[in-house]
């Protein structure tokens, strides 16, 4: 029997939202335009990954940068049209996580 071939779209959807860090990102701008530190604070990444991460998903058109002509100079970050589209599977995948996803034991 022959094995269904995966969509080559379905492939790179989910490998962009499993790279590292990318899904909590999104998940982070769902609530709006964010500065960098902000985005920082709230997912605990260092400043090189998220900087790392806030390109890549700029090259993908899924987050915007933008740069606020202020002194000094304030850079928001937000999610695209592309980037809202994801908030349903983001939010399923939250639903899901709630009721199969068991915290894991503290360390002593």
């Amino acid at each position: 029997m022959k094995q269904p071939t995966i969509c080559p779209k379905f492939e790179k959807a989910i490998s962009l939202l499993s790279q590292r860090w990318s899904a909590l990102v999104i998940y982070q701008l769902l609530s709006g335009s964010q500065r960098f530190t902000e985005i920082q604070s709230a997912i605990g990444i260092s400043g090189k990954v998220l900087s790392d991460r806030l390109k890549d998903l700029e090259h993908q058109g899924v987050v915007k940068r933008e740069v606020i002509p202020e002194t000094p100079v304030i850079i928001e970050y937000s999610l695209t049209e592309k980037g809202r589209s994801l908030e349903p599977v983001l939010r399923e995948i939250e639903s899901w996580s709630q009721h199969w996803v068991k915290p894991e034991p503290e360390l002593s």
